[in-house]
């Protein structure tokens, strides 16, 4: 997928030369709260003047004073090439996220064994489950072939085991995921299960689970921006 760079307000972006090529995890740049909507600082309501000037937060657009929006933080999901000026509460979310962007994206690109059992299918089939490399698509491959969009993806549920009602470390073991064919209103359900084979890694795939659960996170917030 071939990307542009671009120059906006807040700084430069590298982003797809086709918006169907963006990344489903990625938000749009917010619209800059207008000076003269916000006369004092957005957090402290130190007043602005010739010396304290005003600063726009990348993340969520709203105004502030330098001491307020001095953090300079990689924001990947608005894809700036470089750090971008925060303000402390988002540039703290921002901070979280570079770990998805640094290594648990690299987790689901990499993928994991599961058995993969479609429907209400009695039969399951060993699959290596991955993310693809645009961010765009789930691959599974086995003796069957299967690339599900993204976006279409409706529900994720992570399964879980180990839990006790005294408390205890649980860790994930598959999950069940639904998501509407193309082209119709038509749900699919997919269970994924962890092998207990020496073919299955259980340990790779329980952190491929758990990056798959930050990203479903991420899905949805993108949806609700």
């Amino acid at each position: 997928d071939a990307k542009k760079l671009v120059r906006s307000p807040s700084g430069l972006r590298m982003v797809p030369e086709h918006r169907a090529a963006r990344s489903p995890f990625g938000l749009d740049e917010p619209p800059w709260v207008p000076d003269k909507e916000a006369p004092p600082c957005m957090q402290c309501d130190t007043k602005f003047d010739f010396i304290t000037r005003k600063h726009h937060c990348r993340r969520c657009g709203k105004c502030f004073c330098d001491k307020c929006c001095s953090k300079k933080v990689p924001l990947p999901r608005m894809c700036f090439v470089d750090p971008v000026r925060q303000c402390a509460e988002c540039a703290l979310v921002s901070l979280k996220e570079t770990e998805f962007y640094d290594k648990q994206l690299k987790v689901l690109m990499n993928g994991a064994t599961f058995f993969v059992t479609l429907g209400t299918s009695d039969k399951s089939e060993l699959m290596v489950c991955r993310l693809s490399n645009n961010q765009r698509y789930l691959v599974l491959d086995g003796d069957s072939h299967y690339e599900i969009e993204i976006i279409q993806i409706s529900t994720v549920q992570i399964l879980t085991e180990g839990f006790t009602p005294g408390g205890g470390n649980t860790r994930a073991v598959g999950m069940i995921l639904q998501y509407k064919v193309p082209g119709s209103e038509e749900v699919t359900q997919m269970k994924f299960t962890a092998g207990e084979d020496f073919s299955c890694n259980k340990k790779l795939s329980a952190a491929w689970l758990a990056a798959m659960h930050k990203a479903t996170k991420l899905l949805y917030e993108s949806r609700d921006q």
